[in-house]
């Protein structure tokens, strides 16, 4: 509807969290999402987890890593905050989860500094280098030779650095990254994962390629038990890139759909989510159509956030319930509640399912079980394909037609997204499929080389004033994405409150604050952004370094305070000061 239309403005939520992996791993790899599957857990020697907690957010790779464990992988959790769930986690479908002091996670936690993990992967890069002089097996020249490009310039470009340098920005003591630096080298197939630890960095994009450099020196790419694992909690983040929602769409779908459709889709990119906002404060955007999402809280609770929405000539929020954002209406502003995914969706032809891809690229139906809230529900297939009706009344596609049946629509998808042949099929009989990964399935690269492609990256590191602390947001235990659903956060002992403040013991007592207190907390470049009210929890995080709550800290996060090349806000980096309350 919307390329039919004649846009590609189809920004969506992985602008705000994995769309750093999406470019990464595509210009490196050409594909633009992780090449393992499940079990290739299992498989693997070593599994290195970066910028992720799996057992608070990530709860369904809990009985992957435990198999894994269980088998002899070593584990190497790299995270600015010693978390219980990076030390040990409890299966809760399992009687021992329960009662049990549940199962050794990591074999090598190492605390990173916030934003100090480009500087961590190029300091085991340069050990590897090191080891290699020695033990030249630790490096797989015959894959580097046959399967990669710019070896030569990469490696150059880490010889150059300084290994003392790297390992204090790093902020980890060398023994431990020795110790890593072994364990990798000790693997025969090497796992790294990794969440938004990663991306919601100024060098997201850069730090996740010289992850895929670690991985591509071992040949730990397009083999079992080896590869790359950007971990997407949202249901359908991956499947949304798979169907296309994205602004800078790849060439051939839009050939598939023109081809199809018999309609010339529009080939100038649309706009990313950041430029959004900005359009909608300038001017240049008049409407905002959101499916489903929390915007306001998702991107920035800043004031300019707020503004922007309410200059729209109109928004139209698809939602199955009230968030923030609707309290900033445009100034015509339509609030359409529709079925939620748990609510069966009976149609004419009966009951419907849709399908997700998760981040093992597997696309698996789902269907509600519930008794829906209302019966004037419509569902979001209805609401799009109504929408749809009136935008574009004499185009090739019978809108209508297909709220009956959404077997339509994958018989749809099946004609112009790769993968996805005889899509009802095996959705039919199996109930999901992996989808095809020219990376897993082939160790073949799509890029613009034909090859696994080295980069090459700078590692700068942030430089603090004596009165400025770096800030990370983090979620809680009872928390998806922007929904909180209770006030405790059981794995750090958080009880009845989420305006915390996570700092270091020694950090409180020289700066002359007290563990307990409350505290106001301003951005350093903007001064007026500022959240007042925080309680200081003392805790186990790296010198100068903070945690909060998003949503609640979002209001500390500028627009323009982004990856240049993913265009993420960098919800991982926030400068910051703090002062007494007055």
């Amino acid at each position: 509807m919307v390329r039919m239309y004649g846009t590609n403005n189809l920004p969506d939520s992985a602008d705000l969290c994995h769309e750093a992996s999406g470019i990464a791993l595509g210009e490196t790899l050409g594909i633009g999402k992780g090449s393992v599957t499940v079990d290739d857990f299992s498989k693997a020697d070593a599994i290195f987890i970066f910028g992720q907690n799996p057992g608070s957010n990530h709860p369904r790779m809990l009985k992957a890593l435990q198999k894994a464990a269980a088998k002899g992988c070593k584990i190497v959790s790299i995270n600015p905050l010693i978390e219980a769930g990076l030390m040990r986690f409890k299966n809760p479908q399992h009687l021992s989860g329960i009662i049990g002091k549940g199962s050794a996670l990591s074999d090598l936690l190492l605390q990173v500094n916030i934003n100090g993990d480009m500087a961590l992967i190029s300091a085991i890069i340069k050990i590897v280098f090191e080891i290699a002089e020695s033990k030249p097996q630790v490096i797989d020249h015959k894959f580097i030779d046959n399967t990669t490009h710019g070896f030569i310039e990469f490696k150059n470009s880490i010889l150059q650095l300084d290994l003392h340098e790297l390992i204090v920005a790093s902020g980890v003591e060398e023994k431990l990254i020795r110790e890593a630096a072994e364990i990798f080298c000790n693997s025969k197939s090497v796992i790294a994962c990794w969440a938004m630890g990663l991306t919601q960095h100024h060098d997201g994009v850069a730090t996740i390629q010289q992850l895929v450099n670690l991985l591509l020196l071992g040949g730990h790419v397009g083999r079992a038990g080896a590869g790359v694992c950007p971990v997407r909690g949202h249901s359908n983040v991956q499947g949304d890139k798979t169907m296309g929602i994205t602004e800078n769409p790849p060439a051939y779908l839009l050939k598939n759909l023109s081809e199809r459709f018999n309609f010339i889709a529009p080939t100038k990119p649309g706009i990313d989510t950041i430029s959004v906002i900005n359009g909608l404060n300038a001017g240049s955007m008049k409407i905002l159509i959101a499916l489903g999402g929390n915007l306001f809280d998702g991107i920035t609770r800043y004031q300019k956030t707020a503004l922007a929405l309410q200059k729209a000539e109109l928004t139209v929020h698809i939602a199955t319930k009230l968030n923030h954002t609707h309290l900033y209406p445009g100034k015509i502003s339509l609030i359409l509640p529709c079925l939620a995914r748990s609510e069966k969706d009976i149609q004419k032809s009966g009951e419907q399912l849709v399908t997700v891809e998760n981040s093992m690229g597997i696309v698996h139906r789902s269907s509600g079980v519930l008794k829906p809230c209302s019966e004037l529900l419509k569902s979001e297939v209805d609401i799009v394909a109504n929408l749809a009706s009136r935008l574009l009344p004499n185009g090739p596609i019978e809108w209508l037609n297909l709220i009956d049946n959404y077997a339509l629509i994958r018989d749809l998808i099946s004609e112009v997204i790769p993968g996805f042949v005889d899509f009802n099929q095996k959705i039919d009989s199996d109930g999901w499929f992996y989808l095809y990964n020219a990376v897993r399935d082939e160790q073949k690269f799509v890029t613009k080389t034909g090859k696994a492609n080295f980069t090459v990256h700078q590692v700068s590191q942030r430089q603090l004033a004596s009165d400025e602390y770096l800030l990370m947001t983090t979620r809680s235990h009872d928390q998806f994405n922007t929904t909180v659903s209770g006030m405790n956060d059981r794995y750090r002992g958080i009880k009845g409150g989420r305006m915390i403040l996570f700092m270091n013991a020694l950090d409180i007592k020289e700066h002359g604050f007290t563990d307990g207190e409350l505290i106001t907390i301003q951005n350093a470049k903007y001064p007026d952004m500022e959240l007042s009210g925080l309680q200081i929890v003392s805790y186990d995080i790296p010198r100068k370094c903070l945690a909060s709550y998003f949503p609640e800290a979002n209001v500390l996060i500028p627009l323009d305070s982004i990856d240049p090349r993913s265009k993420t806000p960098t919800s991982k980096s926030i400068v910051v000061k703090l002062r007494h309350n007055s």
